[in-house]
């Protein structure tokens, strides 16, 4: 908890001291996201429909824009000031929890084997809290659609987050014999943890701003998030189908307000 504490108090240094910056040249832009979160996981069968569509949490964010497209400095036809007026720096802090179950074909109805009905009784959820920075480059200009110059501003981005997941696992199957195992053999107890942990992990992202106002815009925004952990869920089963880290997919909504 101490390490939440510290990045936390960071991130907020960094998010309102707007006035230190402003020195700069630099302008800033705060807002939030939120949206359903798609957890691809452990549980449930790869690449099935049913796995993907059922296996949804939820998220929310606070985001903090640097704009460097207003520097006096900034004569953005030219080559030497393009990145000023084509990207901007985001700083995020962000949650999302899921709760996590087995679907597709080996959990289902006609599966009557002692396997089926264990995995049938798989629970699981896990909570997510990052932190971190994204690059997000523009194709148009940023001045130009700030000055109204087109309602729709389409953006890419790529960037590192700091993770701290807490997982959680058990079990609603009821044996039948005596002695009977609760889960199936590759989710034994060394492939399963309730344990928190922390991990790094790769964002990358597509997008477009809608110019709302004058000093605000709507985002829509589809991140892939990629973790070097397999633990972010709880699950690491030592199997050869057990191919790839957690990962999910966030389609997230957001309002942001131009601060200066």
């Amino acid at each position: 908890m101490k390490t939440n504490y510290f990045v936390l108090v960071i991130f907020l240094s960094i998010f309102f001291q707007q006035e230190t910056f402003s020195q700069f040249g630099f302008s800033h832009e705060v807002g939030v996201i939120t949206g359903p979160v798609i957890f691809y996981s452990d549980y449930g069968q790869r690449n099935n429909i049913e796995t993907n569509m059922k296996n949804v949490g939820y998220g929310v964010g606070l985001i903090h824009y640097m704009n460097f497209a207003y520097r006096a400095d900034c004569n953005c036809y030219t080559r030497d000031t393009y990145f000023n007026d084509h990207f901007k720096v985001r700083t995020e802090i962000s949650y999302h929890t899921s709760k996590l179950e087995h679907f597709g074909r080996w959990v289902d109805p006609s599966k009557t084997s002692l396997t089926a009905d264990q995995l049938r009784g798989m629970r699981g959820s896990t909570s997510v809290f990052d932190i971190g920075s994204q690059l997000e480059y523009f194709p148009l200009s940023i001045r130009d659609f700030v000055a109204g110059s087109y309602k729709i501003a389409p953006f890419v981005s790529l960037g590192a987050h700091w993770v701290n997941y807490s997982p959680d696992n058990y079990t609603e199957f009821v044996p039948t014999e005596i002695g009977q195992p609760l889960y199936p053999d590759k989710y034994g107890e060394d492939a399963r943890t309730t344990k928190p942990g922390t991990t790094w992990s790769v964002v990358w992202s597509f997008g477009f701003r809608y110019k709302l106002t004058r000093m605000s815009d709507l985002m829509l925004d589809g991140r892939w998030q990629y973790y070097f952990s397999n633990w972010v869920d709880g699950l690491n089963p030592d199997v050869p189908e057990n191919k790839a880290n957690d990962w999910i997919y966030w389609l997230n909504i957001g309002y942001v307000l131009y601060l200066d």
